[in-house]
């Protein structure tokens, strides 16, 4: 493995909005603090709030598939959340946020698991039907979300409505659940 397990998420019972992304990243595990790299920029940038707003764990949670950092790959990548982390600690975590009311699935790790039928084939085809998964979950509704790493520029490019249509809707609920 190479490293200690150190679990990165943020959590506060009274958070309205949870985020659930895929697994730390080397930069998030070093930090031990939550999106503390240039995803984790965009990320506030797309959501409309700044560091202090994010990070206070009385308005949003941060629950991510893998809680620790399961290593990177032959190419540098990182690897794939952990297998035995959800199924072994997500239930009880979600348990302890009742006052969510949006959940932003960030990947396709958490798409599946908090969609599930809803899950289309393709990360693009789940983020494209949005609507449907907002329409037909209850609280926490969820809005399925590409990852925002810089690395995805191109399907930003490609899918205009991402900007236009969903962080319209995601920008005003952020808002309303935040004041």
């Amino acid at each position: 493995m190479g490293h200690e397990p150190r679990p990165v998420l943020q959590v506060g019972a009274t958070a309205r909005i949870v985020i659930a992304g895929q697994a730390p990243g080397t930069r998030v595990h070093a930090s031990g603090r939550p999106f503390t790299d240039p995803s984790g920029e965009r990320l506030r940038a797309w959501m409309g709030i700044g560091e202090d707003m994010f990070y206070d764990p009385g308005l949003i949670a941060v629950v991510p598939m893998g809680f620790c950092f399961p290593g990177l790959d032959a190419k540098g990548g990182d690897l794939p959340p952990r297998r035995e982390c959800a199924p072994r600690w997500r239930r009880a975590v979600m348990s302890h946020l009742a006052r969510a009311d949006l959940l932003l699935a960030v990947g396709l790790y958490a798409q599946k698991w908090h969609l599930g039928a809803l899950c289309q084939k393709t990360l693009s085809e789940t983020v494209r039907g949005w609507r449907r998964c907002w329409d037909e979950t209850q609280a926490p509704r969820v809005i399925p979300m590409p990852h925002p790493s810089w690395r995805n520029n191109a399907w930003l490019k490609k899918n205009p409505w991402f900007e236009t249509d969903l962080l319209v809707h995601l920008r005003r609920e952020v808002a309303r659940l935040t004041t």
